[in-house]
């Protein structure tokens, strides 16, 4: 991203960050074009700024544009802190507009609330990456006191553009608020996307699946195509952010979209921790422990359901950038929330999700120790009932594990009881960028090849570690992702989770259940 590999090899992001901006000064982008408030400010964006238009001229822009020549793209819904009552919905404009706004109802002919919506700009200058100067306006409208399980109507607009219109209400989308109690659903999961024609296809499928959520398990849309944090990206190009919030639209604008942060989602212009243009594109639950460093850690309840968003990059030892940024407190709030989370009444199971896998045999990343070191111990003191990963970009599912071995053998169609036996890791990485590969023989539903061990490596301080484990259950390779129904039982009867393994042909190719007493 600018950054001379010689130096980069060396930087942790918060110093390729400062790097940057040191390089690419106020006064180098001022003469290359517009400027935004939050570039002379020296931040990524400033909430509530509209920045001036970006223009041809290489001058800062005056111009304005006519609102009704401008449409709203690129939605998608986020999850309140609380799932029954709160939601967010975010947009984009491809110019500076006056006035965005949200209309919100009951029925798409009663808009009649109008909330002011706040935009976010992010500039980022020639140079930094493969286009040229390049703004982005991002826009948010926080929404609160819904009520619970209720469908509502919504469109998304500005000065000039009222989605109310007879003409735009084509426009509008929807989204359904969180069940006040216990009732059966369904969420989705995956990670690695990007833009392509195999992401557009999967995201095709998950709108078929009828989510009541959508879990991204982090490497989102690779505007950053290193994802080493350490070593020079020539690649870089915050334009694909754009193609991929248009990609995902048709599923984000009615699915709440929960990321959680990988790898390529460390950009070091625009802040310290890598992460400033993604708190300039989404607005996420505001309940984890260090919004400065980790916005993308946070949780949720929907239902009987606990979800947990963490940020693996904090403890990666395979990609250090990140390594120890929050200083031993993501951990200490991670076993305090699942603590809670366990302690509930109203909680059943617990799904954590984050992007280094703690268990696989892929080829290129495999395992991560800092994940099994930190993590895993506090997963099997808690009973979590299932763990999602990405970053390696296949299907594969373990065996129960506990202690680092296989507490019980998990074949396909089989059941896991997490209270007794152990932890299911998944990483289900194969959302739409190019595939990796196994050591071992391909095995699923329909074509399972068991065997006793498999060859593979895990990452830690020191580097790789070579491993031959018995924990390889299901191996797929082709582009697929999550689907996990959920069924609430009586108290003290069995609740569980179905999770199937689809492929982006519709094929099931894997399927367990996790089975644990309602309280």
């Amino acid at each position: 991203m600018g950054v001379p590999e010689r130096l980069a090899e060396r930087m942790t992001m918060a110093e390729q960050h400062e790097y940057l901006r040191a390089r690419f000064s106020r006064r180098t982008m001022i003469r290359g074009g517009a400027v935004t408030l939050g570039a002379v400010a020296g931040g990524a964006f400033v909430p509530g700024a509209t920045a001036r238009a970006a223009v041809p001229s290489g001058r800062p822009g005056t111009e304005t544009v006519d609102g009704a020549h401008v449409a709203p793209f690129g939605r998608h819904l986020a999850y309140g802190t609380d799932p029954r009552t709160e939601m967010t919905v975010s947009w984009q404009v491809p110019v500076a507009v006056k006035k965005p706004f949200i209309r919100i109802g009951a029925h798409p002919t009663d808009l009649s609330r109008t909330i002011d919506a706040e935009v976010r700009t992010l500039f980022t200058p020639a140079g930094v990456g493969a286009s040229g100067n390049h703004t982005q306006y991002y826009v948010h409208a926080r929404l609160s006191r819904l009520k619970p399980g209720r469908t509502y109507y919504y469109g998304v607009g500005h000065q000039g553009f009222d989605p109310a219109a007879p003409h735009l209400l084509g426009t509008l989308g929807t989204f359904t608020t969180a069940p006040a109690h216990k009732a059966p659903f369904t969420f989705t999961a995956f990670g690695d996307e990007g833009v392509s024609y195999h992401g557009l296809a999967n995201n095709a499928l998950l709108l078929g699946q009828n989510p009541a959520f959508h879990l991204h398990a982090g490497d989102i849309a690779y505007a950053d195509p290193s994802g080493s944090g350490q070593t020079s990206d020539t690649g870089f190009d915050s334009r694909i952010w754009d193609q991929f919030l248009a990609q995902t639209e048709s599923v984000a604008k009615s699915v709440p979209w929960m990321p959680a942060y990988g790898n390529h989602d460390m950009e070091a212009w625009y802040s310290p921790n890598g992460y400033g243009g993604e708190e300039a594109r989404w607005t996420l639950p505001d309940n984890g422990p260090d919004k400065k460093n980790l916005p993308g850690v946070y949780s949720f309840v929907h239902g009987n359901t606990a979800v947990i968003s963490l940020d693996a990059n904090d403890i990666s030892f395979e990609i250090p950038a990140n390594l120890g940024i929050s200083g031993g407190t993501q951990t200490t709030w991670l076993e305090a929330q699942l603590k809670k989370y366990r302690a509930s009444h109203d909680v059943d199971f617990i799904v954590v999700f984050f992007h280094h896998c703690a268990y696989c045999t892929s080829t290129s990343h495999a395992s991560e120790g800092g994940v099994r070191q930190e993590w895993v111990p506090l997963f099997e003191k808690y009973t979590v009932d299932l763990v999602i990963n990405g970053h390696n970009h296949q299907y594969e599912r373990t065996d129960v594990i506990k202690g680092n071995k296989v507490a019980k053998k998990l074949p396909i169609g089989g059941t896991a009881y997490p209270e007794t036996d152990g932890v299911v890791y998944v990483t289900a990485g194969a959302a739409g960028r190019s595939l990796y590969a196994f050591t071992a023989p391909l095995s699923y539903e329909g074509n399972e090849h068991d065997v006793e061990s498999v060859a593979s490596f895990v990452n830690v301080k020191g580097g790789k570690q070579n491993e031959t484990v018995a924990w390889s259950r299901v191996r797929y390779l082709d582009y697929s992702f999550l689907r996990v129904d959920v069924t609430p039982a009586p108290k003290g009867r069995l609740a569980t989770l179905t999770v199937r393994g689809i492929a982006e042909t519709g094929d099931q190719v894997d399927h367990f259940t996790v089975a644990r007493r309602a309280k």
